[in-house]
């Protein structure tokens, strides 16, 4: 298949792509062979291809897990072994072309050019054409229709009611067309206060070993500050003394000096002393302090083959630590002012072996300020998919707390239960015997000293079974860096196997380097910053930027009174062929695999906490509103249909600032060509909107109105547009008592914001590349006064602001269409 893809990649990109190295991760599981060679920096979480069962007993739909925009990289593809080893699939055609489809989904972020859900539309010139690309592609629409023992094929009736063709209608084509060793670091910290720090760092560190690395696991452990110690060479971690011969050589004080490459180096010499090689073992690097050397051996860890995973603690931490994950396939994280930061970093470095089983997952991480004296309660949720190997770890600042716990039959565990650790590092932990119970767990916490201490509670947990998927939860930025003032995305995925989970409550906390917060709840409605609605992706936009450096992100996924469901439907799956028309003959495929009726699963209530990888920001002014800076987000479900004599238009409400706030007001144009919104979007006939109130961002609109200037007949198409207060096209909708698509798509090519001193000019350039050109628009905006602008096209011919159009609606905007084809 890779072979036969390749040859296709290459040759539908005139040469420009091939697959050049193709390197297979054998499961764990399989016998050992002399060929098989150990991992380098390749592990199941950075896979390109997965190869598994489908999450439910039917179905080998191959598909790309798509988290962003259009031209943002996927995720993964997903072939099930039937798939791949059944030969009679022609349903999805050659192997090879279907794994190009799914690689251009994967590697460059396009979208599908059919639709399953609206299979038909209405074209621009008033005809109904199947949903493809290009419409050059020939064959027929009909219904298969079979009643009793017998079946005919026929052409498809028009359906009075939409204008499109009738619900069971098919487009048939014609065939012919023209090891997993790990080795942890800790710097001996020298910055800030360093008992704090040193007994935080000992505290997350010592969770890292006991709860989140994964079993037979080789570890082994390196301090630095001038100079590297080895601690300890590799041990296999198979039970607690073990975990304690590790654990007991925690540094216990801190001293100066911060020599990151001789802590590498010291690392290495661990592995290989082991009689490990350094190739694809993992090495998490912490540090809080800054090494102006440490560029001198990125040549020496790439040759290494390692992976390694760096924590930058507070803001000192050197910059480069991100160069090193990013060179070697690592994760990168930062851990501020919040007190269970350092913990969430380290539970967020688990096992990447692919064996979800294996994993460790938090259910709860909080801090509590408990007052002197004072006492506090709360739940924790342990669902029917998790519990085994769970811990409850209490840490506190001055005096150790009286714990009482409670599971959901009865049974209480007090303080006299919990192990005290071996290093005086104010950390107690209670682990479950066997699987804990299934409900809702209760704990009080009691402050025995008489002023207020700050208390945290950790709980972790694995997979209740090998054979029974947990509820799971990830969650990254869209880009690792932002440059001011570019928006970001943050994204969430819950999942349970390879399906999605809707409904959750999802919410984000993005952390600054000067301990500012943001909290967003995240949306999987299809709207905003989310592209697809019930994927299971929650999405939101973040601008609040609060200064440069590092920012920390975490992510809560819950459920609560059993509102969540799993989604049956997988999303972005490859196009099962009807059949073909040969000689013209149709020759029908075998009917694709009856699908349970229910699309959806109910989900019992859980909780899931999860941290993201750092991400950067620079160019960013200190303060947080940026509101003037970012426009609405662009509205991209609009819907219409018709009531008696009026259109009823819905839609999701962007915000004032992307996905935020409230929209200033709207305005709705109509016309009976959707091209004329396209072109001339100012002359085409304007809906009165002026009993339309935006609501909050994220809302439902519903707006309906009575057309005066158009007459609206049965079987009649419509256009409209909606614009926000900013002049931006957010979306189209064609109706005939019904709707339907327009297959056209804008390319934004520029967008940018400038601060201009009075008097002041700027300069700047805006690239039309060759496969653009066709109605292009420049659009300036302005706060106070109108500008000069004077643009020129690489042919020197000059436009002047008399050249741009004045809007009509006193919105500070002109725009200059370019006559025919942009140069």
């Amino acid at each position: 298949m890779v072979t036969q893809a390749s040859t296709y990649l290459f040759e539908a990109s005139k040469g420009r792509f091939y697959f050049r190295n193709v390197s297979i991760l054998v499961p764990m599981t399989w016998k050992s062979k002399s060929e098989y060679l150990t991992p380098k920096q390749e592990s199941y979480d950075k896979a390109d291809v997965i190869v598994a069962e489908p999450y439910l007993k039917y179905g080998d739909d191959p598909y790309t897990l798509q988290y962003g925009q259009c031209g943002d990289r996927g995720q993964y593809i997903h072939f099930t072994p039937n798939f791949l080893l059944t030969d009679n699939l022609p349903m999805y055609g050659p192997r090879g072309r279907v794994f190009v489809h799914e690689w251009a989904h994967l590697r460059w972020g396009v979208f599908d050019e059919y639709n399953t859900d609206r299979p038909f539309y209405m074209s621009g010139k008033n005809t109904v054409e199947a949903t493809r690309c290009s419409t050059g592609i020939s064959g027929r629409n009909v219904v298969h229709d079979c009643q009793g023992g017998s079946c005919i094929t026929r052409q498809c009736r028009r359906d009075s009611k939409t204008g499109l063709h009738e619900p069971k209608c098919t487009f048939i084509p014609n065939k012919s067309q023209a090891a997993r060793d790990s080795i942890m670091f800790m710097q001996s910290l020298d910055s800030g206060n360093p008992v704090t720090r040193l007994t935080k760092m000992n505290q997350a560190a010592e969770l890292y070993l006991i709860q989140i690395i994964e079993k037979e696991s080789l570890v082994g452990m390196v301090t630095f500050d001038s100079s590297a110690t080895i601690q300890n060479n590799l041990i296999r971690m198979v039970n607690e003394s073990s975990h304690l011969e590790i654990s007991t050589k925690l540094p216990q004080k801190a001293d100066g000096g911060t020599s990151i490459c001789r802590g590498l180096r010291g690392g290495f010499k661990a592995i290989t002393s082991s009689n490990q090689r350094t190739s694809g073992s993992e090495i998490v690097l912490l540090t809080d302090g800054e090494d102006g050397q440490i560029g001198s051996c990125f040549e020496e860890v790439r040759h290494s083959g390692a992976i390694i995973h760096t924590i930058a603690l507070g803001p000192d931490a050197d910059r480069e630590l991100k160069t090193l994950s990013t060179m070697t396939g690592g994760l990168h994280f930062y851990a501020g002012k919040d007190i269970n930061g350092l913990i969430d970093a380290f539970s967020g470095i688990s096992s990447r072996s692919g064996d979800i089983s294996q994993q460790a997952l938090q259910l709860e991480s909080k801090a509590l300020n408990i007052t002197g004296k004072g006492l506090v309660k709360g739940t924790v949720l342990v669902d029917s998919t998790v519990g085994n190997d769970t811990f409850f770890v209490v840490t506190w600042m001055t005096q150790k707390p009286e714990i009482t716990l409670q599971n959901p039959k009865g049974k209480k565990y007090t303080t006299s239960d919990f192990q005290d650790d071996k290093l005086n590092i104010r950390s107690i932990r209670l682990r479950i015997p066997g699987i804990a119970e299934t409900g809702t767990w209760t704990y009080s916490l009691s402050n025995e000293n008489a002023r207020s201490q700050l208390l945290t509670l950790t709980v972790t947990t694995r997979a209740r079974s090998p054979t029974v998927s947990p509820v799971m939860a990830t969650a990254h930025m869209s880009h690792n860096t932002a440059q001011y003032p570019s928006p970001m995305i943050v994204y969430a995925r819950v999942s349970q196997g390879f399906l999605p989970v809707l409904g959750a409550s999802v919410t984000a906390v993005i952390e600054a380097e000067d301990g500012h917060r943001v909290t967003l709840e995240l949306w999987d409605n299809g709207a905003g910053a989310d592209t697809l609605k019930n994927d299971g992706i929650y999405s939101r936009y973040f601008t609040e930027y609060h200064g440069n450096g590092r920012y920390s992100l975490k992510v809560n996924a819950q459920s609560r009174k059993n509102t969540t469901k799993l989604n049956l439907k997988q999303p972005n799956k490859s196009l099962y062929v009807p059949g073909y028309i040969e000689n013209d003959q149709i020759i029908l495929n075998p009917p694709r695999p009856e699908v349970p009726e229910a699309t959806e699963a109910s989900v019992k209530d859980f909780n899931r906490l999860t941290s993201g990888e750092s991400f950067t920001v620079s160019g960013a002014p200190t303060g947080g509103d940026h509101a003037h800076v970012f426009p609405p987000s662009k509205v991209t479900d609009l819907e219409a249909e018709f009531k008696g004599d009026y259109i009823h238009l819905t839609w999701t409400a962007p915000g004032k600032v992307l996905d935020k706030g409230r929209a200033h007001r709207y305005v709705i144009r109509m016309s009976r060509h959707s091209q004329d919104l396209q072109e001339d979007f100012h002359n085409a006939t304007l809906v009165n909107t002026s009993s339309l109130v935006p609501k909050e961002a994220g809302s439902k609109e519903n707006f309906e109105f009575k057309p005066e200037t158009l007459k609206i007949e049965n079987g009649g198409l419509r256009f409209y547009a909606n614009r926000d207060i900013t002049g931006l096209m957010d979306a189209f909708c064609g109706i005939s008592s019904g709707s339907g698509d327009i297959l056209q798509r804008t390319l934004q090519l520029e967008s940018k914001a400038f601060n201009i001193t009075g008097k002041g000019l700027v300069k700047g350039t805006v690239l039309v590349d060759s496969t653009v050109g066709n109605d292009t628009f420049f659009v300036v905006t302005w706060m106070t006064k109108k500008p000069k602008i004077t643009l020129q096209d690489p042919k020197g011919k000059k436009y002047t602001i008399s050249d741009f159009k004045d809007d009509e609606l006193n919105i500070r905007s002109v725009r200059l269409q370019i006559p025919g084809i942009a140069e």
